[in-house]
């Protein structure tokens, strides 16, 4: 399966697909010296957060999808060198409204987890 949204993003910030089907993604970060928040190689959640939202994007996987909310748990922290997977799920489909669970892992333990509400919009949310 192609990925048809967010074709050039940065992998090595938001995450690298590893697997793609209907309405499933799986995303992996290995999260490097760039995305240190201090000297002790804690890894800013914004880094977590994108590669869950990225996760997300590719799940809906259409040219024209966006992020309008989400709810999100940080429950563990990720250091430096560490390698964590997002695995997005879409939950519900209603119109254009689009619910994906998501959960980030390092290696089978939980360390985010959000609810992310995407839309489909009709053209390109730049489009004039």
């Amino acid at each position: 399966m192609d990925i048809m949204t967010h074709q050039k993003i940065d992998q090595e910030l938001c995450g690298k697909p590893i697997e793609l089907e209907t309405d499933f993604s799986r995303v992996e970060l290995v999260a490097t010296q760039r995305m240190a928040a201090d000297d002790t190689g804690l890894v800013h959640g914004g880094f977590i957060f994108g590669l869950a939202d990225y996760a997300a994007m590719i799940a809906v996987n259409h040219p024209n999808v966006v992020l309008g909310g989400a709810e999100v748990k940080f429950l563990k922290p990720v250091k430096v060198g560490e390698r964590v997977v997002a695995e997005a799920d879409i939950e519900r489909r209603k119109d254009s409204k689009i619910t994906v669970q998501v959960s980030v892992l390092r290696d089978k333990e939980e360390v985010f987890s959000g609810v992310f509400t995407c839309f489909i919009l009709e053209k390109h949310v730049l489009a004039e």
